[in-house]
């Protein structure tokens, strides 16, 4: 008697492309995000070489190994470095609040400069320095994280809170920005003293860098930095919307705690650092994600590596075209972010929101 037999598979476990798919986008990214290390790198010497003073490069190269106290070497060691390194951390913290901002928000326009956060750092230090006399940054950086604090919780709970959508975080953000600068410039134009120290910080600079700047702000911006990496993957789910978050076995609360505590170090500590610097945090985010997709434990290191390039490029930029004087970057990243916001609005998914 004949038995059938099922036929013999020639090959062996079934395939699983959908693993090996995942582990190739992950090698993509990877190699992108050293990519962008380096070019990163090419920034920062860039920065250090090019300023409003051309310098050739072997005293660029003087100044940097062989410091003599010349003032080719000052200029590249007490003035260049620090810059640059300022520029360096300023540029992650603007870049992983935007994007720490949209997912929390669900809002793809939200950016601190848009939505008031910057608006409220540099109003609490402009009051703190012309009515209270705080003329340090130990002392004012404190006014600016509880002013960047309050006015996220204000523009949040005037743009109707979860139930907000994308335009009307923007406009509460635009009409609170605008009242809050509106402030600051009456505050400035009443007292001379004020104007002439902040004509500069308000419109977002670099030039005021030094040592000192720099060892206050980077614990801050370290913190704010640690906390929106270890919240990446609730982000993830929060973005998802609420009853999806909760069934994936986020928490809801402590995530939006912890995100508003890393937005407010990050924004405050780099406003009191260098002024209101606006659009970094938009654009950054959405170049990003065209790289990574929406996996915020990608997004955030590629943010908090892309958005100095841009703070860096910009300021260098800034100190060529005005040689021998110097367009603060504030002004350049705000001609750069304008037509990208007016791009991003009116996309017609956008538009749909």
């Amino acid at each position: 008697m004949l038995v059938e037999s099922p036929p013999e598979s020639s090959s062996g476990p079934p395939a699983t492309p959908d693993t090996g798919t995942r582990a190739g986008r992950h090698a993509v990214r990877a190699a992108g995000l050293l990519v962008a290390v380096g070019v990163l790198v090419l920034v920062c010497l860039a920065s250090i070489a090019i300023g409003a003073k051309a310098l050739p490069l072997s005293d660029v190269w003087h100044g940097l190994a062989h410091y003599s106290g010349t003032s080719g070497d000052v200029l590249v060691r007490d003035v260049r470095v620090p810059r640059t390194v300022l520029g360096l951390i300023v540029g992650a913290a603007l870049g992983l609040a935007g994007a720490v901002m949209q997912a929390l928000t669900r809002n793809p326009l939200a950016e601190p400069g848009l939505l008031g956060v910057n608006a409220g750092a540099a109003a609490a230090v402009v009051s703190a320095i012309t009515f209270l006399g705080v003329t340090s940054l130990t002392g004012y950086v404190w006014f600016a994280f509880g002013g960047a604090a309050i006015v996220s919780v204000a523009v949040y709970l005037l743009g109707g809170s979860r139930s907000s959508n994308p335009v009307r975080l923007a406009l509460a953000g635009t009409a609170v920005t605008a009242a809050l600068f509106g402030y600051v410039n009456a505050v400035q134009l009443l007292d001379s003293a004020a104007l002439d120290r902040l004509r500069f910080w308000t419109v977002g600079s670099l030039a005021s860098a030094n040592p000192e700047t720099v060892g206050k702000v980077w614990p801050f911006i370290a913190l704010g930095v640690l906390l929106a990496l270890v919240i990446a993957r609730p982000l993830n789910a929060l973005e998802m919307g609420d009853d999806t978050a909760k069934a994936l076995g986020a928490h809801l609360t402590r995530t939006r705690v912890l995100a508003m505590v890393a937005v407010t170090l990050l924004c405050g500590a780099a406003t009191a650092a260098c002024g209101p610097i606006v659009f970094i945090g938009l654009m950054i985010p959405h170049l990003v994600r065209t790289i990574t997709g929406p996996d915020m434990r990608w997004i955030l290191p590629y943010a908090a590596v892309l958005a100095p390039v841009l703070l860096l490029g910009a300021d260098v930029v800034g100190r060529v075209i005005a040689r021998p004087s110097e367009l603060q970057v504030g002004i350049v990243t705000a001609l750069l972010g304008g037509p990208v916001f007016i791009h991003l609005v009116r996309r017609k998914r956008m538009a749909q929101l």
